[in-house]
């Protein structure tokens, strides 16, 4: 409706005072689907996404407190409106029934109430996206009412180093080269396209960024022994990690048994669910980056726990994100609160859903973004911005 529309977009960021002990009574949660076209797609080892998708949602409670979360949808290409419908169908009504005594209650009551339903259905990753972009959404409303910026209120520091993600295999030094001038000081390749073009494009870039940090991602592109080949092939240009070199679903004495064989670090933990799964992941010690999508699993009650696991056994912390920018200000908020060594992934490929998508904007300076002190994600969705792209 119109009318709705406006409303929406003419929401400032601005906090309530009262306190973050009073239960959380959610009266409102809204939906928004969003799609941009893109003139050149985002390239992939297992596919292409020829536009940029984004699914935000909105919980609001009785003093009029509101809190924004988004929700991963990237694959397959109806994935944000079948995502929008089981949240609306199946989330809201339960974070309207009750009062909540914090984000954490709510987030592992709606992860018991939807588990049968997940099983039955095979929805377990949906039914774990939806449950997660909720979650962002209530610490967002949590920290609003506290007054107090995310990062702040869960004890961390403000300043963050992030990298430009996303290099396609076509001319990835051309991409590279401008974020290097927007401040990007660090950068990941796509890989997973041939062992000549990905040595071809890791040494352009080498030569490119000189010493600073390249990573490499394969998207799960490869067997146990095309990971074992293609690492000692790119080993020379001393990638920082190698991400998802084989299947997420692998067990974990394949993980073991590359990471041996391996002289780069690998890097996994975006298609990983569950407490059980990462602490098992970070037990195999084949991991040197554990990286959660907090869009996928958790928000920010699932993914604290695991930043905190992966620090205890000295594994890097790099958040994952791919998609719009109140997902990528959850995961930088998320990272400034565990703190140590690591990164969050920024997005090097244009996407209006994240550089209009929120306001303020990030900046981003020598290779950090620093948050700012404004309440709960210090952001906003920019919705008179993004209008064009709305499609639900």
């Amino acid at each position: 409706m119109p009318s709705e529309r406006t409303d929406l977009a003419a929401e400032t960021v601005t906090a309530d005072r009262s306190s973050i002990i009073d239960p959380l009574r959610i009266v409102g949660v809204r939906t928004l689907v969003f799609r941009a076209p893109l003139s050149e797609p985002v390239q992939t080892s297992f596919g292409m996404m020829h536009d940029r998708p984004a699914l935000l949602l909105r919980v609001e409670d009785e003093n009029g407190v509101f809190g924004w979360g988004e929700v991963w949808c990237n694959f397959p290409t109806v994935g944000a409106e079948h995502r929008a419908h089981l949240l609306d169908s199946l989330v809201a009504p339960i974070l309207r029934e009750q009062a909540w005594a914090d984000p954490r209650a709510a987030f592992h009551e709606l992860d018991r109430r939807l588990h049968i339903l997940a099983l039955q259905s095979g929805e377990l990753g949906p039914m774990a996206q939806i449950v997660a972009g909720a979650d962002v959404a209530l610490w967002d409303l949590a920290a609003r009412r506290a007054g107090q910026p995310l990062w702040k209120l869960l004890g961390g520091t403000p300043t963050i180093d992030v990298y430009a993600s996303g290099l396609n295999p076509t001319k990835p030094e051309a991409l590279a080269k401008r974020k290097l001038a927007e401040g990007h000081r660090a950068f990941k390749l796509k890989v997973g396209f041939g062992e000549e073009r990905d040595r071809a494009n890791l040494a352009a870039l080498r030569e490119l960024v000189g010493p600073l940090p390249l990573m490499v991602d394969a998207n799960q592109a490869w067997s146990p022994e095309q990971a074992r080949a293609m690492s000692a092939a790119l080993a020379e240009f001393a990638p920082l990690w190698l991400e998802e070199p084989i299947a997420a679903d692998q067990p974990l004495s394949a993980w073991q048994q590359l990471a041996d064989d391996s002289t780069i670090p690998l890097a996994a933990g975006e298609n990983l669910r569950g407490s059980d799964a990462f602490s098992a992941a970070l037990d195999s010690a084949a991991f040197g980056v554990i990286q959660p999508d907090l869009g996928k699993w958790g928000g920010f009650s699932g993914c604290l726990d695991v930043g905190k696991m992966a620090l205890e056994r000295g594994a890097m912390f790099c958040p994952h994100w791919l998609g719009g920018g109140i997902g990528l200000a959850a995961s930088l908020h998320l990272k400034a609160a565990i703190g140590g060594p690591g990164y969050v992934e920024v997005d090097a490929n244009p996407n209006p859903l994240r550089e209009l998508g929120v306001i303020p904007a990030f900046k981003v300076e020598e290779g950090r973004i620093t948050l700012s002190d404004i309440p709960g994600l210090g952001v906003v969705p920019n919705l008179a911005a993004i209008e064009p792209y709305r499609v639900q």
